[in-house]
């Protein structure tokens, strides 16, 4: 068990920014694959950004030069910064997080331990 809990989202109108946080107790981030997803109303859950097996930050093509993965190492926490949000963005978004698999590796998208999720609205 890996407790996570995000915080951060809010209701903004387009163009505007928001930060999440991803929090974990008990365990160093470094440690873990981790990986935001979203949901929209009605929508499957997708993946926002994630890390491949070699440490490379990939992100959605959606949301690629608007929104930038981070990490707090002292505090523990993972960031996600979203800039020029669009009513598209909206939806429930949660950090997920797996242990590595053989070497290291980090080759899928994480959805072992999740947070709560925290709603993002996004007007026009």
């Amino acid at each position: 068990q890996v407790p996570l809990e995000e915080s951060g989202g809010g209701s903004v109108q387009a163009g505007g920014s928001l930060r999440l946080s991803c929090a974990a107790s008990g365990y160093s981030l470094d440690s873990l694959c981790m990986a935001w997803f979203r949901q929209a109303p009605g929508k499957e859950r997708e993946g926002v950004v994630g890390v491949d097996s070699d440490g490379k930050i990939i992100y959605a093509e959606s949301v690629k030069g608007r929104f930038t993965i981070s990490q707090d190492k002292l505090r523990n926490i993972l960031y996600l910064q979203m800039n020029s949000l669009k009513p598209d963005d909206t939806g429930v978004y949660s950090c997920a997080a797996e242990w590595p698999g053989q070497f290291g590796y980090c080759d899928h998208w994480p959805r072992k331990y999740w947070g709560q999720g925290t709603q993002v609205t996004v007007s026009s």
